[in-house]
């Protein structure tokens, strides 16, 4: 089973819009990331985000580049201060992969519950729009089998000769 952890791309500032949608750079940002998912022609069962504006416009990005069998769905226990454990309890005994769009604090508190047991240790750093991998093997473990940041997808410019 894997767990595909997602912060949400970048958002506006909220004196520009009050809910905090995707900027511009966020938005793509995040269309990267879904054409780098794209071809690892990955399915997951569940597509989860907070419900908070950035979340769910980047949640529907993704969605638009993975087969999943549920569209993208508002889940309570994704925000920034929510408590880690409510999610990791769900992870830990869901067996289908599935993507999780959220906020910090949360997303490292959660990757640092399942890989470590304490929410604290933070073994994990996340980047607006960066997608962490993790595996659950069949004994319960979680480990980090990959992770991208968008910036590492931007496509090199040419040198002048």
């Amino acid at each position: 089973m894997r767990a595909y952890l997602v912060q949400h791309g970048k958002a506006k500032p909220a004196d520009e819009d009050p809910n905090r949608g995707l900027s511009d750079e966020g938005r793509e940002e995040v269309t990267r990331v879904a054409e780098f998912l794209r071809k690892l022609q990955m399915t997951i069962s569940l597509i989860h985000h907070s419900g908070k504006l950035r979340a769910e416009e980047t949640a529907h990005i993704l969605a638009t580049s993975i087969r999943c069998t549920s569209g993208p769905c508002h889940t309570d226990g994704l925000n920034p201060g929510d408590d880690p454990s409510t999610t990791g309890n769900f992870l830990n005994v869901y067996t289908d992969d599935i993507l999780v769009v959220g906020h910090l604090p949360h997303l490292e508190r959660l990757t640092s519950l399942l890989l470590t047991g304490n929410p604290d240790q933070r073994p994990v750093q996340f980047r607006n729009a960066g997608v962490v991998c993790l595996e659950k093997e069949p004994g319960g473990r979680w480990s980090v089998a990959w992770a991208i940041m968008p910036d590492l997808l931007k496509t090199p410019t040419r040198l002048a000769a």
